[in-house]
């Protein structure tokens, strides 16, 4: 039986560059984000995920999804698979890392090799859409 994760992640993007984050230690870049929480949508979790990790507040009216994404989980045990439904939305505030948050990176499709199975995947779609640099 497979396990699938279910996970929300931020795709933002400034300059052709998307954001990353690095958890205290970890090496591997994630997108911003995380687990539903019991009963929450999609939007709830990004606005909530994102004020945890970065400090910032999601303008809700600004959520648009982006894609969902299904590849091996990071540092899991082998068939457990990670589902990652991607939202763009606009902020305000300061980015800033928190919580679980050791640093926050702009990352280039050179960067690939540095971000999770899944992340990948996201990757090579902003690089083909030609969104990332």
């Amino acid at each position: 039986m497979t396990t699938v994760i279910d996970k929300i992640a931020w795709i933002h993007l400034v300059d052709g560059k998307v954001l990353g984050a690095r958890s205290h230690g970890k090496d591997t870049y994630y997108f911003p984000g995380g687990k539903r929480e019991a009963g929450e949508t999609d939007n709830e979790t990004l606005i909530r995920e994102i004020e945890e990790e970065l400090t910032v507040q999601i303008i809700p009216e600004s959520i648009r999804h982006f894609g969902t994404f299904e590849a091996e989980a990071h540092g899991k045990e082998p068939g457990v698979q990670v589902r990652m439904t991607c939202l763009t939305a606009e902020y305000n505030g300061t980015l800033a890392p928190a919580a679980e948050i050791a640093e926050l990176a702009w990352l280039t499709f050179a960067d690939r090799e540095r971000v999770s199975a899944v992340s990948r995947l996201i990757f090579d779609r902003l690089h083909e859409m030609k969104l990332l640099s």
